[in-house]
């Protein structure tokens, strides 16, 4: 009953989202003219565009194929791009993407496949999901100040409290991971503040779940340690997947048939708004994505700005949206198939 409720929820705050965003981008403008823009965008550039909406979904696929094969559970490619579609589907559709990973598990699970070693595997990606982003964030930050003097002077706050977020996030996430007895005393205290403050009422069902998940950062630890080439090449793979999404931007660019902006600078603004909006607690970005785009891209696709976020943002989100959307289905197929089978 409680998951109902909260899948009806999710459902809800999705669907209020998504039509103030609507709302927001498209009241005043003139719709007649952004979509005959778009109708002229050349399609044989957008093609590719899902392509590589595509490699990004199964460039986390390659990852959990290759990191299972470092436990020994030998999968099929297909079977661990549905793994990675299902994450991609219930990442978009929840606050701050808390949906995907406990999905995947739960498929991973119908596979037969133990519990530790699908929490460890996707403590992995996570990290090092992270970890790339953090790199880029602090990356143009640190060595690419013309850029950001001359795109991102109006959403520089926002910027940083996006990279600020994330280098916390990774180490907190690290420090869970290489310091879990540091770790265990930090989330106990803080725990005893909530509860002496009320937040929290004291449960001691809270504090065994809390000394659960403190075995799955000291074995994703061991992992790391025992596997540094592993994660060397999980950490190019990542870099490659997020490029492929990233560069989704540039074939719009040029299905507009435009010239004289970089494919890097088109890259790495589409980076800052992913570096932006990672951590904040909107189902993949909506509404603070778009507006972020109309900012920082208006010297970009001057007269057709508008119809280019609707098309890379459509490309970029809706399209994988839809795409993880149908290979989240076929798991669920695959998955009641070999309940009847077995």
């Amino acid at each position: 009953m409680r998951a109902k409720k909260k899948i009806v929820g999710n459902t809800v705050f999705l669907l209020a989202v998504f039509g103030l965003t609507l709302y927001g981008v498209f009241h005043g403008e003139d719709l007649d003219a952004m979509m005959e823009a778009i109708r002229r965008a050349d399609i044989r550039w957008l093609v590719p565009g899902v392509a590589l909406v595509l490699i990004f979904i199964w460039g986390e696929s390659v990852i959990i194929w290759y990191m299972m094969r470092s436990f020994g559970i030998y999968l099929k490619k297909r079977v661990c791009f549905l793994f990675s579609s299902v994450g991609f589907f219930f990442s978009c559709i929840t606050p701050s993407a808390s949906g995907g990973q406990p999905m995947q598990i739960y498929y991973m699970k119908k596979e037969k496949i133990p519990i530790p070693v699908s929490t460890v595997i996707l403590m992995v990606v996570t990290i090092t999901y992270k970890l790339v982003l953090v790199v880029i964030g602090l990356g143009i930050l640190l060595f690419a100040r013309g850029f950001v003097h001359r795109y991102l002077e109006g959403i520089l706050p926002i910027y940083y409290l996006g990279v600020l977020l994330n280098v916390f996030c990774v180490s907190f996430m690290t420090i869970l991971v290489f310091h879990p007895v540091l770790a265990k005393k930090i989330l106990l205290k803080g725990m005893d503040w909530l509860e002496k403050l009320r937040f929290l009422k004291r449960r001691e069902e809270r504090r065994n779940k809390l000394q659960e998940s403190m075995q799955v950062y000291r074995e994703t630890a061991e992992y790391l340690k025992e596997h540094k080439r592993v994660i060397v090449h999980v950490i190019l793979i990542t870099f490659v997947q997020r490029i492929a999404l990233f560069a989704v931007t540039w074939m719009v660019y040029q299905a507009f048939g435009m010239s004289g902006i970089s494919v890097w600078d088109i890259v790495l603004l589409q980076a800052v708004i992913s570096v932006s909006v990672d951590m904040l607690p909107l189902p993949g970005g909506m509404g603070i994505s778009e507006s972020l785009f109309l900012k920082i891209f208006a010297p970009v696709f001057p007269g057709v700005l508008l119809p280019a976020m609707v098309l890379s943002r459509g490309l970029g989100y809706y399209s994988q949206l839809l795409i993880s959307a149908l290979f989240t289905a076929v798991a669920q197929m695959r998955s009641a198939w070999n309940e009847r089978s077995g």
